[in-house]
């Protein structure tokens, strides 16, 4: 997908941060750190990471070598991916301003390797997440290039827009009360922790739905330029090779849905395209869903 050259990245609510070193520990104790996406890669049960509270070493926060002085307009977000990063975060936010009364925008963090955030101390090898505690969506670009490289995404750049959409949405369950409910009732590939990330991917097809219509305010200038056909397909791509049982098999070869944390990936790529095809919040209700697939 491609931005609009005329519009103007705001990163008024855009900051960069993290340090050396990396780890699998992260803490999230203090209202339920939602990690989104490659927790399941590490073999890890999201469940026993998020209990760690493992503090980083002193001196830690660093510079994050993310420059968002370059990050002016749309042109720079076709051509930086920080710049696309944040770009996105500002399409999404208005987007869902349109759509639901009292939006706040969130935050954003770009950082590199590990940071503090108000859920605990987290790394880069759990991959974007967003904090409830300080409404937060915490960003590694490096993420982009182990979901191409690793993992079989094409990359392009939907692909990487509906991750930060994705996590945008877990703000949007935030503010509607709901995200909470990933923490209760049964795990596994019918709970509510699914259920939870599916209605994100929902959220995020509802964002692509408008995101070629929706003009930055004040302005004639649409965010984003029409969907190609081939926007789609990487969004889909993205989503599919972020599920479950594509992740399972490829690291131990065997499927298990008991364990798993945020859908299969035609159960992702099928909420995703919900959204995107009907542009209607109210079909994203994966809570009420009996067949989730």
């Amino acid at each position: 997908m491609t931005f609009n050259e005329g519009m103007q990245i705001d990163t008024s609510t855009t900051s960069t941060g993290g340090g050396s070193g990396r780890g699998i520990a992260i803490g999230g104790g203090l209202g339920g750190l939602v990690v989104v996406l490659l927790a399941v890669f590490l073999g890890v049960d999201p469940g026993q990471v998020l209990s760690q509270q493992t503090a980083l070493p002193p001196g830690a926060e660093q510079s994050s070598g993310y420059d968002l002085s370059k990050c002016k307009t749309g042109a720079d977000a076709n051509e930086y991916v920080e710049c696309r990063v944040v770009a996105t975060g500002n399409s999404v936010d208005g987007v869902w301003a349109n759509l639901l009364k009292g939006y706040t925008r969130p935050k954003m963090m770009l950082f590199k390797n590990q940071v503090q955030t108000g859920c605990g101390p987290a790394t880069s090898d759990v991959g974007p997440f967003y904090c409830p505690v300080d409404k937060t969506a915490y960003f590694d670009t490096d993420f982009f290039n182990v979901l191409k490289t690793q993992f079989g995404s094409s990359g392009g750049p939907l692909a990487q827009e509906y991750v930060v959409a994705h996590e945008y949405g877990h703000h949007v369950q935030d503010l509607l009360g709901v995200l909470g409910r990933a923490q209760q009732g049964a795990t596994g590939a019918g709970g509510n922790g699914v259920r939870t990330e599916l209605q994100a991917d929902c959220y995020a097809g509802i964002w692509a739905h408008f995101a070629a219509v929706t003009k930055q305010p004040g302005t004639d200038v649409t965010y984003l330029e029409p969907l190609t056909d081939k926007d789609i397909a990487d969004a889909l791509s993205a989503a599919a090779s972020v599920g479950d049982d594509r992740i399972q098999k490829q690291a131990t070869g065997r499927i298990n849905p008991e364990q798993w944390t945020h859908g299969s990936s035609a159960e992702r790529q099928k909420w995703f395209t919900i959204g995107y095809q009907t542009g209607d919040p109210k079909q994203c209700d994966t809570f009420k869903a009996g067949n989730l697939g």
